[in-house]
């Protein structure tokens, strides 16, 4: 079996969550602060807009703007001499486009289920929003982000439709577990096909896990 699919989707996910859990922790938390319902909602929608657009489609408004002879695209390519689309690099952003929207939605509704006199007392006591977020809001919020990182992890790791379109299937460069998986199937190669599978249920298996994990622990504590 080639290893490669394995390594570069672990690679791709691990390197993806570490931009998305922040990116996302922080979208939420300025989203939340937002006084103006109408801009929440409007800000609200643009975030989470991935989460309900076919991944396709996702990819090909990736692909539009990073695409070498597109300006964004171009201006990497000019003058960083670094080419996005159809290389690792591309995975990596297809991932973090597909995967924000769980983390954002996860983080922002563990944010608003920490109980609001808490904030509000921190800020009686003379602390600094962002001590009141650090040591408030992100401390009571922790295993619903926890959980929202393992699925965000998750669903980067099983991307698909996105990282078709912006970076390819490319063997050793940009073929991933679900591209192994759909390339196999289409050579007729089904061993090899079923061992990438299991890999994959394997993976997300474990995701259940540590989520069920963080779910169980989010309940003790409110107990």
């Amino acid at each position: 079996m080639d290893w490669s699919p394995i390594l570069i989707s672990m690679r791709t996910a691990s390197l993806s969550i570490l931009v998305t859990f922040f990116l996302g922790i922080f979208a939420a938390w300025r989203v939340i602060r937002l006084k103006n319902e109408k801009l929440k909602l409007i800000w609200d929608g643009i975030l989470t807009l991935p989460l309900v657009l076919p991944p396709t489609v996702a990819g090909f408004f990736l692909l539009y703007i990073f695409g070498v002879k597109r300006p964004v695209g171009k201006f990497f390519l000019d003058y960083f001499s670094v080419k996005i689309a159809f290389s690792w690099i591309a995975t990596v952003l297809a991932a973090v486009v597909m995967s924000f929207p769980l983390m954002y939605r996860s983080a922002r509704g563990a944010f608003e289920q920490v109980d609001e006199n808490l904030p509000a007392a921190a800020r009686t006591l003379g602390m600094s929003e962002w001590c009141i977020f650090r040591k408030v809001l992100f401390a009571n919020a922790l295993p619903g982000i926890v959980s929202g990182g393992v699925l965000a992890f998750a669903r980067g790791l099983g991307e698909f439709g996105a990282t078709a379109m912006i970076a390819g299937n490319i063997a050793g460069k940009t073929r991933t577990l679900p591209m192994a998986v759909y390339s196999e199937v289409a050579a007729g190669n089904m061993d090899a096909a079923y061992r990438y599978v299991a890999v994959i249920v394997v993976i997300a298996f474990l995701s259940v896990i540590l989520m069920n994990w963080a779910g169980l622990r989010a309940d003790r504590k409110k107990r």
